[in-house]
């Protein structure tokens, strides 16, 4: 971080986008589309943006989880299994990716997320209601916590639709439920990887922790509009922030080849 200061404006600009970060991703996911490119544009190097930005999505997912756990929406005793689960998935996920290149999964996850947004958009009635559960505790387990926590700690991305979408295909909850589930899971996953990155010395302490203020008051918020608004607003909510991280990725991916392209018919 030589030569980079952080003034109060800069602090605070990055305290609102984190904010505002946490109010979406506690209801669709997808914060890190915000909160990346925020820490990018003002000068931290990449390595360190991924891990300050674990240490405030840990802030927004700890408040929205512990929201819904207060209001009775999750029950941590029939999770414990597919939290440990999770949590290992996320340490292994976050020490090999240290040592592998993530480009092939790079390159097929904007696929992966359309996938999901087009899924809720032509399932019009997909987790409007409680329905019959499909896999036993284990196999959820192995599946949801440890493949989809391995997934949030080597990459992460929309992680928290892949959660919701476990819990609504697979145990049959509601949406409401399932996101309220997922945010249990996401915030295990980020608390797993963190604990790597602070072992590494990656995080900014100063920017994280500012960050994530915002991140728990913008979570509270949002988790509270789960169980108010429930499906109809949760539905929308991921299928706009799947198109639009889809897009954010394919541009991250080609953004040379798409303005070539541009420029060649435009």
């Amino acid at each position: 971080m030589d030569g980079l200061v952080f003034g109060p404006e800069l602090l605070g600009i990055l305290f609102f986008v984190a904010m505002f970060a946490g109010f979406i991703d506690s209801i669709a996911g997808g914060g890190g589309l915000l909160t990346v490119p925020a820490l990018l544009a003002v000068g931290v190097p990449p390595a360190q943006a991924l891990a300050t930005n674990k240490l405030q999505s840990v802030g927004g997912s700890f408040s929205a989880s512990l929201y819904f756990i207060r209001r009775g929406a999750v029950d941590l005793n029939t999770q414990k299994l597919t939290i440990f689960l999770t949590l290992v998935g996320s340490v292994i996920g976050a020490i090999l990716v240290q040592h592998m290149r993530a480009d092939l999964l790079r390159q097929m996850l904007p696929l992966l997320v359309i996938g999901i947004g087009i899924y809720f958009l032509l399932t019009p009635r997909l987790g409007v209601n409680d329905r019959q559960r499909r896999l036993g505790a284990l196999p959820f387990g192995l599946v949801a916590g440890g493949c989809v926590g391995f997934y949030d700690g080597f990459f992460g991305p929309g992680a928290g639709s892949f959660y919701a979408l476990a819990y609504v295909t697979l145990c049959g909850f509601n949406l409401a439920k399932a996101t309220a589930h997922a945010k249990v899971l996401n915030f295990t996953s980020n608390l797993g990887s963190l604990v790597l990155f602070i072992i590494g010395g990656k995080v900014i302490w100063t920017i994280g922790l500012v960050m994530l203020v915002g991140q728990v008051l913008g979570a509270r918020m949002g988790a509270h509009m789960v169980l108010t608004r429930g499906q109809k607003l949760i539905r929308p909510m991921i299928v706009v922030v799947s198109l639009v991280m889809s897009c954010k990725l394919l541009y991250d991916n080609h953004g040379t080849e798409i303005q070539q392209w541009l420029a060649l018919y435009f």
